[in-house]
């Protein structure tokens, strides 16, 4: 029968295009061409049926409800999926976290301190942490720097003019991190372990291996019967670590008020040295300073300078290119 064939056809077309619909939107228009009750293609059906015979209206009129009933809770069905989430549709477990798209890449400075730090770990040493604006106390009296020292020459530090401390000296940027291992041991009986990393701040004419704003790491170990051993063993492990097995590394004499004796640590660097830090076993007067009887424990301090460092293991000829932010000397990192 010519009627039973177009509703055939009708069923099929509609069940097609509702399935096939993406969202709401879409749905909803189908809804509204297949079963719309003033203008949809089921309405113009239904007139169609009063043009079957008495005979084949029992037949027709069983297949019209049929159909309807079909395309209806094909609508409902496809309603209720696409109320679900997409992803949740598509078995994705919409609970579990997405995946971090990192802007950008991390400075190599900060890749070098992120290193030093995990080598430092592995060799037991903790992190700690201290104040870049510093008082005279800390900065030098404590680190046995008299006040006769030409280390505290305004022309070689950055004093805050206007600024006083509690024990009524200046307020200055530090210049180096020794001032964290002197707060350190003020709060902690030893032994103490412990690298600390930050910014220093020195008027030193900028060129390509000096800057008037750098990174150091400092490192201090108290215990008892610590020596000069362990200092060159530990730095010769982080520069190796860090640099490679095939790294030369030296030590020259030398002198700091904070440490005795003392020692320069130079690295090579081409066919010459460069000089990437100093180190030695702290001074008996600093240990006295914050309380420790050095009779009883001994200990080393080194303070290495981050950026050389950094130069070499990267192979950057000039310091300043480290804070110039020229990304296209930044995206090689």
């Amino acid at each position: 029968m010519e009627l039973l064939t177009v509703l055939d056809s009708y069923q099929a077309e509609a069940l097609q295009s509702i399935q096939s619909c993406q969202d709401a939107n879409t749905l909803e228009e189908a809804r509204i061409h297949f079963l719309g009750k003033k203008k949809g293609r089921l309405k113009d059906l239904q007139t169609e049926l009063s043009k079957a015979t008495p005979e084949q209206r029992p037949a027709i009129g069983k297949r019209f409800n049929e159909v309807k009933q079909a395309v209806e809770q094909a609508w409902e069905a496809r309603k209720q999926e696409l109320s679900v989430p997409r992803a949740q549709r598509e078995g994705f477990d919409i609970t579990l976290p997405g995946t971090q798209r990192l802007l950008g890449r991390r400075h190599p400075i900060t890749q070098t301190i992120t290193e030093f730090k995990e080598i430092a770990g592995r060799l037991g040493f903790a992190v700690a942490e201290g104040p870049e604006v510093e008082d005279d106390y800390h900065n030098f009296v404590a680190l046995n720097i008299p006040e006769e020292h030409p280390a505290r020459d305004p022309l070689d530090n950055f004093y805050l003019a206007v600024a006083s401390s509690q024990q009524e000296g200046p307020w200055l940027l530090r210049s180096q991190t020794s001032t964290v291992q002197i707060r350190v041991m003020e709060q902690t009986p030893p032994p103490v372990r412990i690298i600390s990393t930050g910014r220093v701040y020195r008027p030193d004419t900028i060129d390509a291996t000096h800057s008037c704003m750098f990174h150091q790491m400092e490192g201090l170990y108290i215990d008892e019967h610590v020596t000069m051993s362990n200092l060159k063993t530990v730095l010769k492990l982080i520069a190796t670590q860090y640099l490679g097995d095939d790294i030369a590394i030296r030590f020259r004499p030398s002198f700091f008020p904070f440490t005795e004796p003392s020692v320069e640590v130079d690295i090579q660097w081409g066919d010459s040295w460069m000089e990437v830090g100093g180190a030695g076993m702290v001074d008996p007067n600093v240990l006295k300073a914050v309380g420790y009887d050095p009779e009883r424990v001994s200990g080393f301090a080194f303070g290495l300078g981050i950026e050389r460092l950094c130069m070499k293991r990267y192979g950057i000829h000039d310091i300043r290119l480290l804070f110039e932010n020229d990304l296209r000397f930044l995206a090689q990192f």
